[in-house]
């Protein structure tokens, strides 16, 4: 299997966590686990793995409406609600639902994991930046439209910021190779590009973190 981002600081689970227990999510991962434990790279996982996530993207009916609420308290701010699916014990590999309310965006952010993003009702801008040297430089902007996704790849094409323009809320798609909501990663100051830590949480699951050592 391709390689995945170190989950210091999360202890592992007891078991696989299906919050979303339905035979489509059981066949969606279990063809996502079987497509990458062939490959190396999280390039070539990502490539194999595009047709099945844009089965996902385009199936209509199994995604229940209770992930599709936005979330005033949650952890991204703006209503914006993130909604564990599934997650992994080993917490390498997670699908969740980001549900952002019209007119609101996230925060610039990364993710530190690979994986596939995709529009699943909505729509979207998505602007990609690249950090460093003081600064946070805007590499690319782009609509996107309910089935279109794209491949995150750190250390490249991993910092960005994602907001909904139609007049409905939108919903995207996340499979991740971390435990996105618990993995301490980072926001992002527009000005001077410095990097805060940012842990999002899910609306719906507990991170469940490791006890410090003393």
């Amino acid at each position: 299997m391709c390689d995945t981002v170190d989950q210091h600081g999360l202890e592992p689970l007891e078991r696989d966590e299906w919050v979303l227990d339905t035979p489509f999510v059981h066949g969606f991962i279990g063809s996502v686990r079987g497509a990458i434990e062939r490959f190396a790279s999280p390039a070539e996982a990502c490539r194999v793995v595009e047709p099945l996530f844009r089965e996902l993207l385009t199936s209509p009916g199994w995604l229940p409406r209770r992930f599709q609420e936005d979330a005033p308290e949650s952890g991204m701010g703006g209503g914006i609600g993130q909604w564990l699916l599934f997650r992994a014990a080993d917490r390498s590999l997670c699908l969740f639902s980001l549900v952002v309310p019209p007119g609101a965006m996230t925060p610039v952010h990364d993710h530190l994991a690979w994986g596939l993003v995709g529009l699943y009702k909505g729509n979207q801008d998505e602007e990609l930046y690249e950090p460093g040297a003081g600064q946070l430089r805007l590499v690319r902007q782009r609509p996107l439209r309910p089935g279109d996704y794209y491949a995150l790849l750190p250390p490249r094409d991993d910092v960005h910021r994602v907001r909904t323009t139609s007049k409905v809320t939108s919903v995207s798609i996340h499979l991740l190779a971390n435990d996105t909501g618990c993995v301490l990663r980072h926001t992002f100051d527009e000005q001077t590009g410095e990097a805060r830590p940012f842990r999002s949480g899910y609306v719906n699951a507990e991170c469940h973190e490791a006890t410090p050592l003393r």
